[in-house]
């Protein structure tokens, strides 16, 4: 299955936290961070995800969001620390590419953002998504 994804990151399942409805799953990424997913509880039975299972973190450019300073005082889950590739500006909106361990995340912020935040290649980063923005696929 091709998908128009971008950002799909390899780990291994640590955690498994049911509910009745929703599950939240913890991931140990290849390169190192953590990111938690929170998925349909019927989503964990279907997939298989079991402490071990490998999986492909998938999240929406849309939905990464970046910041430049300290990120405390938020209930974000997912706070990916990396550093800034490239950035391909468009009139209103950009494409950044974020290296984040071995591992590539792209996010589409807008042009003033990227003006205000100063951003440039080497920048620094942290790479910002929600445990409800993030999905999960096996196979």
């Amino acid at each position: 299955m091709h998908l128009s994804i971008r950002n799909q990151l390899p780990g291994t399942v640590t955690t498994v936290t049911p509910g009745d409805v929703m599950a939240t799953v913890r991931v140990h990424l290849s390169g190192g961070q953590d990111v938690t997913a929170a998925i349909t509880a019927e989503a964990v039975q279907e997939l298989g995800i079991e402490e071990g299972a490998a999986v492909r973190v998938l999240a929406k450019a849309t939905e990464v969001s970046l910041a430049t300073g300290p990120v405390d005082g938020l209930s974000i889950r997912n706070r990916l620390a990396g550093t800034l590739m490239e950035i391909v500006l468009g009139p209103s909106l950009a494409n950044v590419k974020v290296a984040v361990d071995d591992a590539e995340l792209t996010a589409v912020i807008t042009r003033e953002a990227v003006e205000e935040l100063g951003l440039t290649p080497g920048t620094g980063v942290t790479a910002l998504i929600k445990s409800t923005e993030i999905s999960l696929a096996t196979g």
